[in-house]
């Protein structure tokens, strides 16, 4: 493959074959390389080869800021627990490395964080923090100093990313406040007890997820044939949608977006599903 360009002695941007760039690493890979040269197959440890439209070089850039040792860690920490589809993201794989990183030096400082979310994540994203224990549990048997258990956080909320082919760790964040806000107000407009954990709203909180996706991503649902339906729901569930209104109002403050009339009416089926299921009898 030949090198486009050199970050480091151990990181270089490249093209393959196929004419694609890639990004190389290896020990010694870019030491006294130029453009135009020939990497050395007999170098190279792995290939990052971007994915999601993400710019190589950029994506690059930000792996030459991050100790090799420390990507491979969490490679290889991803492998071990099943996570082998992360761990073939580069973007995910970098993301994730940089806050191993900043993690292992705050350890070896003894310095803690306390994540504001662990509640939200434990109960919102159950399965996405059990697979965040469980690659913490691989990442510590790897490093000298161990990460502390509240680091799973963290860990948890980049595998959420993961699913939604996103890097955006702070829209995360919001997203997971705001759907533990949204659970609070349908709970007491509805008065129901929404069971953390629980199918109905396990099913409700997906519903949610996708949907602060397609507004982050500006793909709103707003499609004339979906205005029928958004019609019947409205007709069909008036307290639901007077409910769904007061939740795109929090949508509108908290991520300046306006939900388009179709979102608001599925919005309003789910919340009208998920409180049918809460005053079900036990």
């Amino acid at each position: 493959m030949d090198i486009l360009r050199v970050f480091n002695n151990n990181l270089v941007l490249a093209r393959d074959e196929d004419g694609s760039e890639v990004i190389l690493t290896g020990r010694g890979l870019g030491f006294q390389a130029r453009p135009g040269d020939l990497a050395d197959p007999e170098r190279i440890v792995r290939v990052f080869r971007p994915d999601d439209g993400r710019d190589p070089d950029h994506l690059a850039g930000l792996l030459a800021g991050i100790p090799p040792e420390h990507v491979q860690l969490v490679g290889d920490a991803l492998t071990e627990v099943g996570l082998q589809a992360v761990a073939g993201r580069p973007a995910l794989v970098v993301a994730m490395a940089d806050h191993v990183s900043f993690a292992l030096a705050r350890a070896e400082a003894g310095q803690a964080v306390e994540y504001p979310l662990l509640a939200e994540v434990t109960n919102l994203y159950a399965d996405e923090h059990a697979q965040a224990l469980r690659l913490l549990e691989a990442i510590n048997t790897r490093v000298v100093t161990p990460l502390p258990p509240t680091e799973a956080v963290g860990l948890a909320l980049h595998l959420v990313n993961a699913g939604f082919a996103t890097g955006d760790l702070a829209f995360s964040y919001t997203m997971t406040g705001l759907i533990q806000q949204f659970l609070d107000v349908v709970a007491g407009a509805h008065g129901v007890a929404l069971e953390a954990g629980g199918v109905s709203v396990g099913r409700f909180v997906t519903h949610l997820r996708y949907l602060f996706v397609r507004v982050h991503q500006r793909r709103q649902l707003d499609d004339a044939k979906h205005s029928a339906v958004g019609d019947a729901i409205r007709a069909t569930y008036p307290e639901a949608v007077d409910t769904a209104d007061r939740l795109a109002r929090l949508v509108e403050v908290r991520l300046q977006a306006s939900l388009t009339p179709d979102e608001v009416a599925y919005l309003a089926l789910h919340v009208a599903r998920v409180v049918q299921d809460a005053q079900q009898p036990a």
